[in-house]
């Protein structure tokens, strides 16, 4: 009968990886640097368009004349 042992204090059995560990934190960087704003810009920009088309189409806000 053999038993593994874990070179950490984790729970034995459980040996984190390095790779994973490095995959994770590329893939944050990855949401936080690039998608994330460019998602934001998007959804800024297509409110914006949204409201100028509105208003070319129903006029500006305010009161009739």
């Amino acid at each position: 009968m053999t038993t593994e042992t874990a070179p950490t204090d984790g729970p034995p059995g459980i040996v984190p990886e390095k790779a994973t560990k490095r995959a994770e934190i590329v893939a944050f960087l990855m949401l936080a640097v690039l998608i994330w704003p460019v998602i934001a810009i998007g959804i800024v920009g297509g409110y914006g368009f949204l409201i100028w088309m509105s208003q070319i189409i129903l006029g500006p806000p305010g009161p009739p004349h």
